[in-house]
């Protein structure tokens, strides 16, 4: 994978490399997207123009987990046509605070922006931009991958072997060390644990004894993505009324159930 960035006046593109061609990062925003609206990989994909293999890859990369997927910068992030009219500021010598009252911004926010990158004498927006996607891409490191939590690693990797589900090691870690709060982890920290392999903290062999088996997390599809298994369905609430009050004799309503032995 292959990232760069370019940038003009106005607007900044991170760009990755897929099958050949380059997709600005907003793509890969998008397809997350539509993974976080409930549909999977592969509509996802389809939706924003990109191959099954691509949206494949991204989705695998992230270990199916979509906090770990890139998501739009906040807007208490400064922005590069922000970072233009900073280093325009500066150019005409303006102070820290003028420069921030044009930006509807805090003085300390100028300041910081400056002085991180280069000061007054060096600062580049493109350069600028280009840092803070940097370090807003850098991983945090997992709780369990970290040197001084190898009892509580070891610990949620025995119980997996012993095909404890993670919801039920967490609860169990209060109940066994009550006073020890270095002593927790939360069931999401351990699915991302397994399933984002770039966190180095579980082994990936592990999720085999979930009780799921799956090497990737399946999103869960929401409401508006479901699609119904019967076809041409009419909802029971567009009934005609003479159906409601039974005073037509033909009409007949019942319930199916359906189970193993069934």
């Amino acid at each position: 994978r292959i990232h760069a960035v370019v940038a003009t006046s106005f607007v900044s593109w991170e760009f990755v490399v897929a099958g050949g061609f380059v997709l600005p990062r907003s793509v890969r925003v998008r397809f997350w997207g539509a993974v976080r609206a409930g549909y999977l990989p592969k509509p996802a994909a389809r939706l924003v123009d990109v191959s099954h293999e691509t949206g494949r890859r991204w989705f695998a990369q992230a270990g199916g987990v979509i906090g770990n997927a890139p998501g739009s910068l906040g807007e208490r992030y400064l922005s590069m046509a922000e970072r233009e009219e900073i280093s325009r500021g500066l150019s005409g010598d303006l102070s820290y605070r003028e420069i921030a009252r044009q930006l509807a911004r805090a003085p300390s926010t100028i300041s910081r922006e400056v002085t991180n990158n280069g000061g007054r004498g060096g600062y580049r927006a493109h350069r600028a931009e280009s840092a803070a996607r940097d370090r807003a891409r850098r991983p945090k490191t997992a709780k369990l991958a970290e040197a001084g939590n190898r009892e509580l690693r070891d610990h949620v990797q025995a119980r997996l072997l012993q095909e404890w589900s993670p919801g039920q090691i967490t609860a169990r870690l209060a109940m066994e060390f009550p006073d020890r709060p270095e002593m927790r982890v939360s069931h999401e920290t351990i699915y991302q644990s397994l399933y984002v392999q770039s966190r180095g903290a579980l082994r990936r062999e592990l999720t085999a004894c979930l009780r799921t088996g799956r090497a990737l997390r399946r999103p869960r599809k929401q409401a508006q993505a479901r699609r119904s298994r019967i076809p041409d369905l009419v909802e029971i609430s567009e009934r005609p009324a003479e159906a409601e009050d039974r005073a037509v004799p033909g009409h007949w309503e019942g319930d199916l159930i359906t189970g193993a032995g069934n």
